[in-house]
């Protein structure tokens, strides 16, 4: 089973990492003010993950493959890895609509 790991940045921001059941990180938050707005941004990834049009699928200036998680308001509440394939991405989507839904929270911040 997945879970989400709360952390602080040095610069004092929180991010979470969703984390799949063998610990590779899935998706990365971008960085929030508080504490309270994380917690925010975990609930809307477990709102929106099972939302195939909330994912953004890139490609990056070298080439690789990537997805952000969309909100419902458009705006970005997380960031793939790079992939080596299209269909590794695609696996990494599959990875967060399996994980997201009931993934507990270990707050590390």
């Amino acid at each position: 089973m997945g879970k989400f790991v709360i952390t602080k940045r040095a610069n004092g921001e929180f991010q979470f990492n969703l984390k799949a059941g063998n610990g590779q990180t899935i998706l990365t938050s971008e960085g929030y003010a508080s504490k309270a707005a994380c917690l925010n941004g975990i609930e809307s990834v477990k709102t929106n993950s099972q939302d195939d049009s909330k994912y953004d699928k890139k490609e990056s200036s070298n080439g690789k493959p990537y997805f952000n998680l969309k909100a419902s308001n458009g705006q970005n509440i997380g960031a793939s890895e790079m992939y080596e394939s299209t269909a590794a991405r695609d696996n990494g989507i599959a990875s967060v609509k399996s994980n997201a839904p009931d993934a507990a929270t270990d707050d590390q911040a």
